[in-house]
């Protein structure tokens, strides 16, 4: 019985040093997988809330790594068709009512998508959380009945970022996002995302709902809904192309 209560203690000893050895950026990369994968495909329904009216959009999503991804909207008619695509650095918009294909500069990154909330980095992701920010521990908290870290992120003096700081709070077992503040390079926060619902998508735990909260704009809020998501889907590189991003449907 010694032996075996002996053996249990170091099994939990290793354990415990195993968890501890995690670092703020092992915790942010382990997240930042889980939610992408190495490929993804994603149907989501995205409603634009203010005081006196809503919108929704129906929209699919690709992604391949941290470098490829695009997003094409299926409905409302007036806005079928439009796409965003990124390849590495480069952004461009496709705008099938007026056939024209534009180039983002890195100025526009902190720009409305679609007039929602989100920005054209937040849906394409062009900086990265993983390597563009340094991490550190600040505390642990409980959300939604997870115990989380609390993760402060400032940017890489090299990094090409648009926040000057973003905290995350990221659950210890599942390393769900369940909520990030951003704040400008003044040190003010700006806008709120709330992971909701969790559910299994793509066989893994992750929030379904996504909502955007503006801080300087009560009443105003987007909401990011996944349909289906689906994981390793063996999307080649071909398929982000300027070209394909025109005859997407």
């Amino acid at each position: 019985m010694y032996r075996i209560n002996l053996l249990l203690a170091l099994i939990s000893l290793v354990l415990l040093n195993d968890i501890q050895a995690q670092t703020a950026t092992d915790i942010i990369r382990k997240m930042d997988e889980k939610a992408r994968g190495e490929s993804s495909i994603a149907e989501m329904t995205m409603t634009i809330i203010r005081p006196t009216w809503e919108r929704s959009i129906s929209m699919k999503a690709w992604s391949r790594g941290i470098d490829y991804s695009m997003v094409l909207v299926t409905a409302p008619a007036r806005d079928e068709g439009t796409a965003t695509l990124k390849r590495k650095n480069e952004i461009w918009n496709w705008v099938p009512n007026i056939g024209r294909t534009v180039k983002l500069p890195p100025s526009m990154m902190m720009q409305s998508w679609m007039g929602s909330d989100f920005t054209n980095d937040d849906l394409v992701r062009e900086s990265s959380i993983v390597y563009d920010y340094k991490h550190e521990f600040d505390g642990d908290s409980t959300i939604a009945g997870y115990d989380c870290y609390k993760i402060v992120l400032t940017p890489k003096p090299e990094a090409a970022v648009v926040w000057g700081k973003v905290v995350i709070w990221v659950a210890k077992t599942e390393f769900i996002q369940f909520k990030t503040v951003f704040y400008d390079e003044d040190g003010y926060p700006v806008n709120i995302m709330q992971g909701m619902d969790v559910k299994e998508l793509g066989g893994r735990l992750l929030p379904s709902r996504m909502e955007m909260i503006p801080l300087d704009e009560p009443g105003n809020k987007t909401v990011l809904e996944y349909k289906s998501l689906k994981f390793d889907q063996g999307i080649p590189e071909s398929f982000f192309s300027v070209q394909n991003m025109r005859r997407l449907k």
